[in-house]
């Protein structure tokens, strides 16, 4: 469950409530029962994994539509082109 930060707008006090998301945010300060407000800051999300860096597979991106297009253009020729050699390694 998320932990929601509150103020309260009359004396000033601050605390952190555990609430699911779907209770209804708290509207009265627990210590003088003023009018509370949510407090929103940053997230400490951290994304792991491929495609989530600005350095990957960026170039390869934005190179492939263009190199999909002229292999086509290479293809629609009336000779029809040989095979790549496999670049894997053979048993």
């Amino acid at each position: 469950m998320p932990t929601y930060s509150y103020a309260c707008t009359a004396c000033g006090h601050r605390f952190d409530a555990v609430q699911s998301f779907a209770d209804a945010a708290l509207t009265e300060c627990p210590q003088c029962q003023g009018r509370l407000r949510k407090e929103y800051g940053s997230i400490g999300v951290t994304f792991n994994g491929s495609g989530f860096y600005r350095t990957d597979s960026r170039a390869n991106a934005a190179s492939s539509p263009s190199s999909a297009a002229s292999s086509k253009t290479e293809s629609s020729g009336s000779a029809k082109a040989a095979p790549a050699p496999s670049s894997a390694p053979s048993s």
